[in-house]
């Protein structure tokens, strides 16, 4: 083994001997090259990458969390000034579960397990109402924890006291709520009103005017403009026609970039809005028929009566019973005389209607859009046809018809129209371009080092396996000549031998004068 560990070594000394400078300088350079990447892949693949166990914690919990790693033998890193830690990213999820069964990070707060873990003699009524005071705030604000858009929240709860004797009105609660937002995140009214209701609804004769509530930044969240539910606040009006704007604006860029494309395409909306609000009652009398202005007949009376002799006749002024009845009399002469009385009596029903109307709280009464169109060629506005942009103006003209309310829509016509279209075709610049993140996780560099390794590896196998060759055919030519030395100085010898036995048969004297000659040299 040892021997042929020095063979080796010594092909490997006189290789590199017999190359030139150049070479060596190539050499040193791509193995150099070659360590150097070997060991950054393996620097990068066998490192420990760490993920954050908890952040935004007090000083006292980081060291709670720290002694218990400690005594697992965890590796771990502190970072954001002693409020954050680290840990192998592959034993968060482990970590957070064990830690958590053990009770850790302890905040110090007092929650209502509090109670159940030291429930015993010994208690005051006011430090049991400390300490009940002091849970209530903690669940509460544990509860608004969990909101969207709120990282922390601190309540300060204010009760009345006890009174001794019955009063008709008790004394109302009060609380303050502080809330540490996301930063960016803004809350809308209806959250708003929900937070307040929450806090109402948890402390027990707590109504929503006693109720403050305010972020870090001292911004004061004002239930007055959360409760307005018809429109007639300036915020909520801005909000209404932000969104209707917004839609309309999505609905036509969806359209057009399909149509165009998506990069082609630039729109914009503005709406009048009309946040008159109108609350009437309407008593209709309506006839059934309205053509023939008639109701529905539900009853009807008709008399029929004759008289014939000699009495006077009939006189007078008949009087009407309804509206819907007719009476006709025929009246005679003095003397004999004849008369006849036809009455007719019909009860009409006509549509008696009642109407509660709430008008809607917003109206648009008025739509605009502005759109600029990339040609297909961008430098060249004459290659878009007038077609398609007349197809553009017509669509357009469409969804404004459809979107204002039908009240203003009659004055709609297509001059109307034209005015509140815009569509220019020009090439669109400082178009907004976003990187396409990778889909894997590895850096770049990582696989040019790879690349770059594979080439080596390559190289050098290439040059082993060329050495390899040379040396084998170093080794042939050597055993080839050697082969036909043997074999040439077999033949002279086998010829030599035929000779001397042939002369040995023919001319046995002079063989023997041969002999005792070679033996006197020897």
């Amino acid at each position: 083994m040892n021997e042929n560990l020095k063979q080796q070594l010594a092909r490997i000394k006189e290789y590199w001997n017999t190359r030139s400078k150049k070479q060596k300088v190539i050499g040193t350079t791509l193995f150099a090259l070659f360590v150097l990447s070997l060991s950054l892949i393996v620097f990068f693949t066998t490192r420990t990458t760490m993920a954050p166990l908890y952040s935004e914690l007090s000083p006292s919990e980081i060291g709670a969390v720290k002694e218990n790693l400690d005594g697992r033998g965890i590796p771990y890193e502190i970072t954001e000034g002693g409020t954050g830690i680290l840990v192998p990213e592959e034993s968060v999820d482990t970590l957070k579960v064990d830690l958590a069964a053990e009770g850790l990070p302890q905040s110090g707060t007092i929650d209502y397990s509090f109670f159940s873990q030291n429930a015993g003699f010994g208690m005051t009524d006011n430090e049991f109402n400390v300490l009940k005071l002091d849970a209530m705030q903690t669940e509460l604000g544990t509860l608004i924890q969990g909101i969207e858009g709120v990282k922390d929240a601190n309540v300060m709860i204010n009760l009345p006291q006890e009174q001794i004797f019955v009063t008709e009105e008790a004394e109302q609660a009060s609380a303050s709520v502080v809330l540490n937002t996301e930063p960016g995140y803004q809350f809308d009214e209806k959250q708003i009103k929900s937070l307040y209701h929450l806090v109402s609804k948890s402390v027990p004769n707590l109504p929503v005017d006693n109720i403050v509530i305010m972020n870090q930044n001292f911004e004061y969240f004002d239930l007055a403009g959360a409760g307005s539910s018809s429109g007639d606040s300036f915020e909520q009006q801005i909000a209404v026609k932000k969104q209707v704007e917004r839609d309309v604006q999505r609905q036509v860029q969806s359209m057009l970039g399909t149509l165009m494309g998506a990069d082609k395409v630039v729109a914009t909306v503005t709406a009048d809005i009309d946040f008159t609000q109108e609350n009437r009652e309407e008593n209709l009398v309506e006839p059934v028929d309205e053509e023939n202005m008639e109701g529905i007949q539900i009853s009807a009376q008709r008399i029929t009566e004759t008289y014939t002799g000699d009495a006077a006749g009939a006189g007078g002024i008949p009087q009407a019973e309804d509206a819907g009845d007719t009476a006709t009399y025929l009246e005679g002469t003095t003397g004999t005389g004849d008369y006849e009385r036809s009455e007719e009596t019909i009860n009409n029903e006509v549509n008696r209607i009642r109407r509660e109307i709430t008008e809607s709280p917003y109206k648009i009464r008025d739509l605009g859009i502005q759109v600029m169109v990339e040609p297909p060629t961008p430098d060249d506005p004459d290659s878009m046809p007038d077609q398609s942009v007349e197809d553009i103006q017509q669509l357009l003209g469409n969804i404004v018809r459809t979107s204002v309310d039908e009240s203003y829509n009659a004055d709609l016509t297509d001059q109307a129209l034209e005015e509140k279209i815009t569509v220019s075709v020009q090439e669109l610049n400082g178009k907004v371009t976003f990187e396409e993140e990778p889909a894997s996780s590895i850096p770049w560099w990582v696989y040019l080092i790879g690349g770059i390794l594979i080439v080596i590896i390559g190289v050098l196998i290439f040059m082993m396996v060329r050495r390899r060759r040379a040396e084998e055919e170093e080794e042939f030519e050597e055993e080839l000549e050697e082969e036909i030395e043997e074999l040439l100085n077999e033949t002279e010898s086998s010829t030599r031998r035929k000779q001397l036995e042939k002369m040995a048969k023919e001319k046995p004297e002079e063989f023997a004068k041969l002999l005792r000659t070679w033996l006197s040299e020897e």
